[in-house]
C-alpha cells in the first residue's frame, strides 16, 4: 500500500481517478480489517497519495461510514439481504405510483441487479395494487408489468412465481383488504389480456366468483362492462 502511494503521482498519468480509488481502497482495508485505523495517518510522499489518504479519512469519518463502505464499488444486489431489496422495490414502486414514470422505473429495477428475485417485485407491485384499490394504480400495474414482460425484463418464470404468490395468499389478505379478491379477479383477467400471464396462472385462482371476468367457455375473453384505461 505505502509503495502504490508514492508511486500515485505517475500512476495518475495514465489513470486519472487513481487517487480517489486508492481512497476507496484504503478505507475498504480499514473496514475489512486489512490495514490498521492508524495507516491513514501515515505520511505518503506522492501529493496524489496524500488526497488518497485524505479520501480514506474521510470516508471512515462520515456518518455510518462503515456501513456504506459495503457499497464502496457500488450496490450487488446478490450480496443484498432480502430484507433491503424488498424496502427498496416497495420504495421504487411507491415512487412510480406517484410519478407514473415507466421508464424511470424500469432503470431502477435493472440497477438493482436482481433477476432471480423480480417475483417478489410482482408480488409487492400487486399486493399493493390491492391495497390502493384505485382504478388508477391497477392500470398503472397493467402498463408496467406489461412492458417488463414484453422486453423480458422480467422472465416469465419470475412473473408467474409472482402472480402465483398473491394467489396463495389472497384469502390472508382479504382479512384487512375485503375488495382484494374480486378486484385481484379483475386484475388478472386484464393480464390475460395483455399476455403477462397465461390463462393456466388464473384457473388456480381460489375464489368462487373467478368465473365473474375470465369464462373457460369463450377462449379466456373479459366479460361485458369491464373497462381498461391502459393504451399502448
Amino acid at each position: 500500500f505505502r509503495e502504490i502511494l508514492n508511486s500515485l503521482d505517475d500512476t495518475v498519468l495514465d489513470i486519472p481517478g487513481a487517487a480517489e480509488m486508492t481512497g476507496q481502497f484504503i478505507a475498504r482495508a480499514v473496514a475489512d480489517d486489512c490495514l490498521p485505523p492508524a495507516f491513514v495517518n501515515c505520511t505518503a510522499s506522492s501529493e496524489n497519495g496524500k488526497i488518497a489518504l485524505k479520501k480514506a479519512e474521510i470516508l471512515l469519518k462520515v456518518k455510518h461510514g462503515m456501513s456504506r463502505l459495503d457499497n464502496i464499488w457500488g450496490i450487488g444486489g446478490a450480496r443484498q439481504s432480502v430484507e433491503y431489496l424488498r424496502d427498496k422495490m416497495i420504495l421504487l414502486i411507491k415512487e412510480y405510483f406517484s410519478s407514473s414514470d415507466s421508464e424511470e422505473g424500469v432503470r431502477c429495477i435493472k440497477e438493482l441487479e436482481v433477476p432471480h428475485f423480480h417475483h417478489e417485485l410482482v408480488y409487492q407491485m400487486i399486493t399493493l395494487t390491492l391495497e390502493d384499490g384505485t382504478d388508477r394504480t391497477l392500470n398503472l400495474t397493467l402498463k408496467f408489468l406489461r412492458a417488463l414482460a414484453s422486453s423480458n425484463i422480467v422472465t416469465p418464470n419470475e412473473m408467474h412465481q409472482g402472480y402465483q404468490r398473491v394467489l396463495d395468499s389472497i384469502s390472508d389478505l382479504a382479512l384487512d383488504i375485503p375488495h382484494a379478491p374480486s378486484m385481484l379477479e379483475k386484475f388478472c383477467a386484464f393480464s390475460i389480456q395483455d399476455d403477462i400471464i397465461p390463462e393456466s396462472i388464473v384457473s388456480r385462482m381460489p375464489t368462487r366468483g373467478r368465473k365473474r371476468y375470465v369464462s373457460e367457455g369463450d377462449g379466456g375473453q373479459l366479460k361485458e362492462g369491464i373497462t381498461y384505461e391502459v393504451t399502448a
